[in-house]
């Protein structure tokens, strides 16, 4: 980057601060969504709820098929 361009976009260097943030959030907030252990506790605690009453069959079939669809996307 040359110093005349530099000097003109200096203006958006804030929003080039956040945008980096937000790219950060979104990657670890993926990294998290598709982390196989956290899958594996999301599953054990909906069979939790399922097995002591809390949560309909039909309701734990749907978000097992989701969480299962989740883990074996990798």
């Amino acid at each position: 980057m040359g110093l005349i361009s530099g000097v003109l976009t200096l203006p958006l260097a804030p929003v080039r601060g956040v945008v980096w943030v937000a790219d950060q959030l979104a990657q670890a907030a993926d990294r998290e969504l598709h982390d196989p252990s956290v899958i594996r506790a999301r599953l054990a605690a909906l069979n939790h709820e399922f097995e002591s009453g809390h949560l309909a069959q039909e309701a734990f079939e749907h978000e097992e098929e989701q969480l299962l669809d989740l883990l074996y996307e990798r």
